[in-house]
């Protein structure tokens, strides 16, 4: 007995379930057919799968393509959708506030005076050369005035009760202020003890004024929104000088951190009847 012959009568044998069966092949190429395919076969399978798909892929996307976000009686169609998208996109982009900053130190604003009020120096960064530290490095009042709002660029003051005056960048007749501090959620303790919360904001004619003009008492709310709007409140009038003033915080009793501050308003020559 061949080789061959011996191992077809084994393949014959362990296909029928048993070590005896059919002499011939004819069982073992009907079992092999049974449970294997040809190249071509599967290729040609493949070929109408993705077929198919294609085609069900192609007919949801024409779906889609048509679809529109209806509110109420009307409708708004795919293009405007993304228009006013983009158009919140590019307000956000534009300081967050479709509104004119007048502190803001690149279009003009500085920060002539904080009064009594001590910067904190606790932890700031450190150079040095060769080891030997040279000097401490802490965020000025000028951050308040500056564009870039993330977690440690502040400006941070001992205590509770801390004051600014800010030179605006023209005489305007002021409407409404905004104060910005980090959300919570990028804290941390996801606490925000160091932040303002009581303040009031004054007009001031001249840098050396003592007394000013109120313009509105106001409460920073920690679980509100990060950037929170607040309209004058007093008889309106022409300054050049801003004064802010920070009474309490909400709850650290070392520091105060003051990110952002803006003044909005109406310039004098436009403020004209």
């Amino acid at each position: 007995m061949t080789i061959q012959t011996h191992v077809n009568r084994i393949l014959q044998q362990l296909m029928a379930g048993k070590m005896t069966g059919i002499d011939d092949q004819d069982s073992f190429t009907k079992w092999f057919h049974t449970h294997y395919v040809s190249r071509q076969d599967l290729t040609d399978h493949l070929a109408n799968f993705g077929q198919e798909i294609t085609k069900m892929v192609m007919l949801e996307v024409g779906k889609q393509q048509k679809t529109q976000v209806v509110l109420g009686e009307g409708g708004l169609s795919e293009q405007i959708v993304q228009r006013i998208v983009e158009a919140a996109l590019l307000k956000y982009s534009a300081d967050k506030l479709a509104l004119p900053d007048f502190a803001l130190e690149s279009a003009g604003g500085s920060v002539v005076s904080t009064r009594c009020s001590h910067t904190y120096h606790r932890k700031t960064a450190q150079y040095s050369i060769l080891g030997i530290p040279l000097w401490y490095v802490s965020n000025s009042p000028r951050t308040v005035i500056q564009p870039e709002i993330y977690p440690g660029s502040c400006w941070a003051f001992q205590g509770a009760q801390g004051y600014l005056v800010i030179e605006l960048s023209t005489v305007i007749n002021p409407t409404a202020f905004t104060l910005e501090h980090i959300p919570k959620s990028v804290t941390p303790d996801g606490k925000i003890t160091s932040a303002p919360k009581d303040f009031h904001v004054l007009g001031l004619g001249r840098e050396c004024d003592t007394e000013g003009t109120l313009l509105g008492n106001y409460t920073y709310n920690e679980d509100g929104k990060p950037l929170q709007f607040f309209p004058v409140q007093a008889t309106k009038g022409i300054f050049k000088f801003i004064e802010l003033r920070i009474t309490s915080n909400h709850g650290n009793q070392m520091f105060t951190c003051l990110y952002r501050f803006r003044v909005h308003g109406i310039p004098a020559e436009q403020d004209k009847p």
